[in-house]
């Protein structure tokens, strides 16, 4: 039986491009076809320092599609000038007519330190997106001295008034206040539970009220690991089991912080023959013993933080995300071929409208 409840659009359901580890970065153009194809209304691209440098695929990404939005989650502020930054943002709004979102990250902490960079602060994630914003108006800065570092002079054109979407990857309630302070876009993690995706839009939004912003405005996305059981097994268990085992490995402490689980459990998990002898991230064995044996030590609850089942199924569970308050989801760790079926009954059992063609997400 169909749900009788309006269904968001759907603009309001997102991918992942370019997933995981890849070796060819065109593969992004067939999934970006596939993706307006289906009437997705977002494609987010990660960047890795490999094949999936985030403006190089951004340009790509832009040029090949007519309607989807285009949001980098996420890419690092210290890791080019801001000026570039900033007119690498305001062609990209073009190119695409308005459908760019810059979207930022603090990064990880050991990659960083590799390339000499400090930790990434809430202060200069403040101060950049204060910084964008008067380079898109057409300002010229002089001597700058402040979180960001000096610069002599910074301009891009005086003629400028662009209004471009800044968006950013929110975890702990830091970033989460500072997104609803300064941001215009929200992009939640993989693996929330429902209460604590509740928890986060209301710090968001409580957030946006207290800066005197408009607290509806904000577009916070779930990210949400979504997996048809028609797959095999082992890609199964890679894309969900996997994933959460990685994430465990790199930041487990707050992500069990962030969801207020056991951090008993965490460490069961560490201790674990299989977690100690992995010798890698989780996500990148293929070995189907491997994954079964990390299934074993992580509880079932984390691991039903994902929507896994039939198509019919899946779409039921992404549905219910927006009744937690989020305005996107993205449907992650799938391909837009993946994803069809999903999005097909989704459109089905929700009587979903269709995206709205090239519009931005502000």
């Amino acid at each position: 039986m169909s749900d009788p409840r309006p269904a968001p659009g759907l603009d309001q359901l997102g991918f992942y491009t370019l997933g995981g580890h890849v070796e060819n970065p065109r593969q992004m153009l067939t999934e970006l076809a596939q993706a307006e194809d289906l009437g997705l209304g977002q494609a987010f691209l990660s960047e890795r320092l490999n094949v999936k440098e985030a403006c190089a695929l951004s340009g790509a990404a832009g040029a090949a599609t007519e309607s989807i939005g285009i949001i980098t989650a996420a890419t690092n502020h210290n890791t080019r000038h801001p000026a570039i930054t900033a007119a690498f943002a305001t062609t990209m709004h073009r190119l695409t007519g308005g459908r760019f979102t810059l979207g930022l990250g603090r990064g990880l902490r050991p990659q960083l330190a590799g390339l000499g960079l400090p930790p990434v602060t809430t202060v200069q994630l403040e101060a950049f997106a204060a910084l964008m914003r008067r380079l898109w108006r057409g300002e010229t800065i002089h001597n700058y001295d402040g979180p960001l570092g000096a610069f002599p002079k910074m301009a891009l054109n005086k003629d400028f008034d662009e209004h471009i979407p800044i968006g950013i990857t929110a975890f702990g309630p830091s970033t989460l206040a500072l997104a609803g302070r300064s941001f215009d876009v929200v992009i939640l993690h993989t693996f929330f539970s429902d209460d604590t995706v509740r928890r986060c839009v209301e710090t968001v939004r409580s957030a946006a009220e207290q800066a005197g912003r408009d607290p509806a405005a904000i577009k916070i996305w779930s990210c949400y690991a979504t997996v048809t059981d028609d797959l095999d097994e082992q890609t199964v268990l890679l894309k969900t089991v996997g994933r959460m085992a990685t994430y465990l490995q790199v930041y487990g402490d707050l992500l069990v912080q962030t969801n207020k689980w056991d951090t008993a459990d965490l460490d069961r998990f560490r201790d674990a023959d299989v977690v100690r002898h992995l010798g890698r991230w989780a996500d990148e064995s293929a070995d189907l013993t491997t994954l079964r044996q990390l299934e074993a030590v992580i509880p079932q609850t984390w691991l039903d933080c994902a929507a896994v089942g039939s198509a019919a199924e899946c779409a039921r569970q992404v549905r219910a995300q927006f009744d937690l308050g989020v305005d996107g989801v993205i449907m992650h760790g799938a391909t837009p071929s993946e994803l069809a079926p999903i999005v097909h009954s989704y459109r089905e059992q929700f009587k979903a409208p269709p995206a709205v063609p090239a519009g931005p997400l502000h």
